[in-house]
């Protein structure tokens, strides 16, 4: 877990103390945690940009190359 100093405006402050109430949590992390699970539920995984689908396809196309030992072709040993 991750602890974190965050200043927020007087309004979601209100917001987070609801969301605390209404869900019996002991602490406005465990709100933001709730408002946070519930903004990915309604707005799922952002969808990638064209651009980079259509540079992920051209790569996918390309020829590859074997490589025995990683390290030693790269100059890392």
């Amino acid at each position: 877990m991750v602890n974190a100093l965050v200043k927020i405006d007087e309004n979601t402050n209100r917001v987070l103390n609801i969301v605390k109430a209404r869900h019996g949590l002991k602490d406005k992390g465990e709100a933001i945690e709730i408002v946070v699970s519930k903004y990915i539920e309604q707005e799922g995984e952002p969808e990638l940009r064209s651009e980079f689908i259509k540079k992920i396809k051209e790569i996918e196309k390309q020829k590859t190359i074997r490589i025995k030992d990683f390290s030693k072709r790269y100059g890392l040993k």
